[in-house]
């Protein structure tokens, strides 16, 4: 042993730690073998360390662990629990790219609360299996961190796509009568307003509302009380309930301990199906965010018709440019998150046998998307939408000038003679109303009364 390395032993041997760690040995080999990828989400350390402190409670009300050995797991975990992230990470070095079933983060979180828990336990040694992890295992206590986390990060995206939907709202209701024209196959279509035209993004994101919120009781289940493979193994029969009881309080749901503990352990359902309704909404999110910025473009070469804020310069040459880049964000956003439906799917099918062994990526991914979308929803309802508005002037342009307003025609002189009118118009570069006209079907009197664009939309 040096100033800087101390030397503990696991059963495989002795293993050097520095010295100022607050770590153990299967920490350090981790750490070691481990060293490639993102670190381990400190959502999971924290909902860890939660279960481990109502596992702590539990032991003692069950008569399996004695207070003077649970009063300063219970002390310990509170003060890691109080530290910053950046303070936090310090103790918690291990990444995602582990062993499949988190094994090593949970000796992680074992080893320093155990290292924290005997500093404080005056003269009573706390150990790492035999007193933090008691009645658990890395298969159920893992998953169960897994759905808790996942749990909060829906919760939080649930309350972003509520506010975008708010924000919808109120351009929908300013501009329900403002017309302008349709567009189908990118090609000019009947007329509809703006305010139609966000009520059907309205709709498509209060769909993905309720998909996601139907979907929340199936993140409540949890795995914890099957130890290694589901049957319960050194677990007391009422352990689970009682963490679930304990971390229900906390987090402000309830959570579900009368499940099925081999479905927990080897499979990942739950998470797959609830990340599915957020790639629906990913895939909603870029149709919504494209059409904005798409409606947006120009300002005088291109579409025209929304103006959105210029919330930072454009480019760093063209002086004055403004950029949709809230819609960037967020559409790209969307790219990851489709991308982490394959991980989250490919991962959730290798359950082989009694365990599933893609926990730790799994989790990564399902998270990343879940804060990705909570982030670029936000950012796009209150730096875009908020301060979107309508070019009004261009939208009345284009509808005069669109050649689909002869539909309204059809019903009164016939589907051929309409389509011939439209086509002469395009050909001659004439006004629709000019083109009708001029085809001696109908009268000026009998245009202006069929031809009304606020009248075709059905308000």
């Amino acid at each position: 042993m040096t100033k800087d390395i101390r030397v503990e032993e696991d059963t495989l041997g002795k293993v050097e730690i520095p010295a100022t760690a607050l770590w153990g040995p299967q920490t350090e080999r981790s750490r070691n073998n481990f060293p490639t990828g993102s670190y381990i989400p400190l959502e999971i350390i924290k909902a860890l360390l939660q279960i481990k402190k109502a596992a702590a409670q539990s032991n003692e009300k069950e008569g399996q662990l004695p207070k003077e050995k649970t009063a300063p797991i219970i002390k310990a975990i509170d003060s890691l629990l109080d530290l910053s992230d950046e303070k936090l990470r310090a103790d918690f070095p291990l990444k995602v790219y582990q062993t499949g079933s988190g094994t090593q983060t949970n000796m992680n979180v074992n080893e320093v609360v155990a290292h924290l828990a005997t500093k404080l336990a005056d003269g009573t040694e706390i150990l790492p299996n035999d007193d933090v992890n008691r009645g658990q295992s890395s298969n159920d206590i893992f998953p169960t961190a897994m759905n808790m986390t996942a749990s909060v990060a829906v919760k939080d995206l649930e309350k972003a796509v509520s506010h975008l939907i708010e924000e919808l709202k109120v351009k929908q209701d300013k501009y329900w009568r403002v017309v302008k024209v349709g567009r189908t196959h990118l090609q000019d279509a009947t007329p509809l307003t703006f305010g139609q035209e966000v009520s059907g993004w309205v709709s498509m994101l209060e769909h993905d509302l309720d998909y996601l919120e139907k979907l929340d009781d199936t993140l409540l289940e949890f795995s914890m009380g099957g130890t290694a493979v589901g049957t319960g193994l050194n677990a007391d029969p009422h352990f689970a309930a009682n963490i679930a009881e304990k971390v229900s309080e906390i987090y402000g749901v309830t959570f579900n301990a009368d499940t099925n503990k081999f479905d927990g352990l080897e499979a990942h359902s739950g998470l797959n199906v609830v990340h599915g309704a957020m790639k629906t909404l990913a895939a909603d999110c870029m149709k919504i965010a494209n059409d904005v910025r798409f409606l947006a473009s120009g300002p005088r070469a291109a579409y025209g018709e929304l103006n959105i804020p210029a919330n930072e310069p454009g480019s760093s040459i063209m002086p004055g440019k403004v950029n949709p880049t809230q819609a960037e964000a967020i559409t790209m956003a969307a790219v990851r998150v489709m991308g982490n439906d394959v991980v989250v799917d490919m991962a959730s099918s290798q359950g082989n046998f009694q365990l599933n062994v893609y926990k730790p990526v799994l989790i990564e991914a399902f998270l990343e998307s879940a804060d990705l979308l909570r982030g670029t929803i936000t950012g796009f309802a209150d730096k875009m939408i908020h301060g979107l508005t309508v070019n009004e002037e261009r939208m009345t342009e284009l509808v005069k000038n669109s050649l689909m307003t002869v539909t309204a025609l059809s019903p009164h002189i016939g589907y051929h003679d309409s389509a011939k009118i439209a086509q002469d118009a395009d050909k001659n570069g004439t006004t629709l109303k000019e083109a009708a006209l001029a085809s001696g079907k109908l009268t000026e009197e009998q245009f202006d009364e069929w031809v009304d664009p606020l009248k075709m939309t059905n308000i």
